[in-house]
């Protein structure tokens, strides 16, 4: 949601999608998020940009190897940095922009090895909820842009909202996200 609050174009765009693909339904279901093609770029921009992991699971390295002139020794500890690796300009056009419109020409699929873009880790050791949490985060993101229209309260305008993150194990926002929902009849 801070996303889309701070880019309120990208927010009208998606809740149009969600709007125009379900008029005349009360209630979104599963079977309704193959509609949303641009709530699905929403969400992988949403996770290159802030991935719930920030660093993947220490691996530990079976032989020594040369990497990019450097030598890592056998039994050493690598931790690898998604979250680089999703800003890393090499494979991202305006890496620290927020434009969900990337990913409707980069068809990426996140079961698969993608290093690029990594939000749940990869190959034996992927996230096993993945499936469910992208659900999960489709059908809520879809059903608070069709109920709601959003806003910061108190009029303030979205340039200036705090984006700070906390890193930890976890990445979240360093502050609370407070926003004024008004239903949308």
């Amino acid at each position: 949601m801070t996303e889309l609050i701070r880019h309120p174009k990208v927010m009208q765009k998606a809740q149009l999608e969600v709007r125009k693909a379900l008029n005349g339904k009360i209630r979104i279901e599963e079977g309704d998020m193959h509609k949303l093609p641009y709530i699905n770029q929403v969400i992988k921009e949403t996770l290159r940009l802030h991935p719930p992991g920030p660093l993947l699971v220490p691996r530990l390295c079976c032989e020594t190897i040369e990497l990019a002139g450097y030598t890592i020794p056998v039994e050493s500890r690598v931790v690898i940095n998604v979250w680089a690796m999703m800003r890393d300009p090499k494979y991202w056009e305006d890496p620290e922009i927020f434009q969900p419109e990337r990913f409707e020409e980069k068809a990426i699929d996140l079961s698969v090895a993608n290093f690029e873009f990594t939000p749940f880790g990869g190959g034996r050791r992927i996230c096993p909820g993945m499936s469910f949490a992208l659900a999960s985060m489709e059908l809520w993101l879809a059903q608070l842009l069709f109920y709601f229209d959003w806003e910061l309260p108190g009029g303030r305008s979205p340039h200036e909202l705090d984006v700070e993150e906390a890193f930890g194990l976890t990445l979240t926002r360093k502050n609370d996200l407070c926003l004024v929902a008004t239903y949308h009849a």
